[in-house]
């Protein structure tokens, strides 16, 4: 496993969602908005976080570092790259905000097989998290390439670099719950969330 100093947190918070019709950052799940409770576990494992944002967006959190994206426009891919470009560490962890379930202890399971690889990232079958992943410095030069390209699959740069995909179920017990992977991006989604929440089921 990677020493903890050597890992930035970088939290994507691309401003107005379109399923959504909000920022997703600011909507209230269990009394805590989802971005603190994502930046809530960052803090339990990394002294660094940075908040991408590709607006002029200077939420108050202390100890984070606001940027914007180097590529505006390019969707996540953009936010990985200007997280990459920004910490002064070997490795970043990138998450979304959309994800109010995550557990600090899903992020260590994931560290411990980044030594020898640029990219580690969780994988159900043919779907993998991009969102919830460990980039090492070695991604910046092929996506840096994909976005001067306006190719923005993040997919895309994978086989450019030595990636190691550690299955989900893995991961599941490593957090001792099933739900850190869920994602909120409709009403619909957050109306399930904030019950699951209010029920005690996560």
């Amino acid at each position: 496993m990677i020493q903890m100093n050597s890992v930035t947190g970088v939290v994507l918070a691309g401003g107005k969602s379109g399923r959504m019709g909000t920022d997703k950052a600011v909507l209230n799940i269990g009394g805590r908005s989802m971005l603190d409770r994502v930046m809530h576990e960052l803090f339990r494992l990394f002294d660094q976080v940075l908040l991408v944002t590709g607006e002029a967006d200077q939420r108050g959190y202390p100890g984070v570092r606001v940027i914007r994206d180097i590529y505006p426009g390019c969707g996540p891919l953009g936010g990985i790259h200007a997280g990459l470009k920004a910490a002064g560490t070997p490795y970043i962890f990138v998450t979304g905000c959309d994800m109010p379930f995550v557990r600090a202890e899903l992020m260590a399971c994931l560290l411990d097989h980044a030594p020898g690889y640029d990219l580690v990232i969780p994988r159900k079958g043919e779907y993998v998290e991009p969102l919830f992943a460990v980039y090492g410095k070695g991604c910046i030069g092929p996506a840096e390439n994909m976005l001067r390209e306006k190719k923005y699959n993040i997919r895309g740069f994978f086989p450019e670099v030595r990636v190691k995909y550690i299955d989900r179920k893995e991961m599941e017990q490593c957090a001792g719950s099933d739900r850190c992977f869920i994602n909120v991006n409709t009403p619909e989604e957050l109306a399930e969330a904030r019950r699951m929440s209010e029920d005690g089921e996560v």
